[in-house]
């Protein structure tokens, strides 16, 4: 069945939302990571009680949209030129390009740097970066996941299906119905306690797909000082 459309006006701002009806007898709404409001509504629930829990619910929905509007990255993109400043790992580096017949990217001394034997050409150095910090990524991420396991009693239980990277506009992670999990390619770019705190609050998830005090409680048993590293993530990051 197709999501329903609606909106309500708080104040002098507007909440969109979406309405899923299903076999139930209450009436759920939940705050997605990309701001967006879906409500679980029973089959006969009209729209008017549906609004009107919407409206009720009205600050704890801000609340929660601002959460995530200060989850989402917003580093400016970089140039790709020689001497540009980028992050890896949470650490700066500077870009250092060298012709070469051979194209490769490496980490050496304190540059990120790239061979290409078109140096004069950004794109063509951007491409042969992202396609670094993708690898690394990758590899990375695999190995933060197996750690981030550990903080949990039974680490089977959170195991992801599988791990997808990619470049998300509006948030760094998320986890799907399937328990697949997806993260942002650029989040390599964060320290590693930060990228430990986008998977911990991803894993939870498989057990606490909202985020209700369930979730909250399952995440300050998980990781205590998750507060403090979401804090250094959105500094770094902005």
């Amino acid at each position: 069945m197709k999501p329903e459309r609606h909106r309500i006006q708080y104040g002098e701002r507007t909440i969109d939302f979406s309405v899923v009806r299903r076999d139930r007898t209450t009436l759920e709404i939940a705050v997605e990571p990309d701001t967006s409001v879906m409500v679980a509504a029973p089959l006969d629930a009209t729209i008017e009680v549906i609004k009107a829990k919407v409206h009720k619910r009205a600050a704890w929905i801000r609340r929660q949209q601002n959460f995530f509007i200060q989850y989402m990255p917003r580093t400016p993109e970089r140039r790709f030129v020689a001497g540009e400043t980028h992050l890896y790992l949470g650490r700066q580096y500077r870009l250092k390009l060298v012709a070469h017949t051979q194209e490769r990217v490496t980490l050496i001394r304190g540059f990120i740097t790239v061979q290409t034997h078109r140096p004069g050409r950004p794109n063509v150095t951007r491409d042969l970066v992202e396609a670094w910090y993708r690898e690394k990524a990758h590899l990375k991420f695999r190995e933060r996941i197996e750690a981030n396991l550990q903080r949990f009693s039974n680490p089977e239980a959170f195991r992801p299906e599988g791990l997808i990277v990619r470049h998300l506009r509006q948030r760094w992670g998320s986890m799907s119905p399937s328990h697949r999990l997806l993260l942002n390619h650029r989040l390599i770019e964060a320290p590693v306690g930060a990228i430990d705190y986008v998977i911990t609050h991803e894993l939870c998830h498989i057990a606490e797909p909202h985020h209700g005090a369930k979730f909250f409680a399952l995440m300050d048993r998980a990781m205590p000082d998750w507060p403090k590293r979401k804090g250094r993530l959105e500094r770094l990051m902005a």
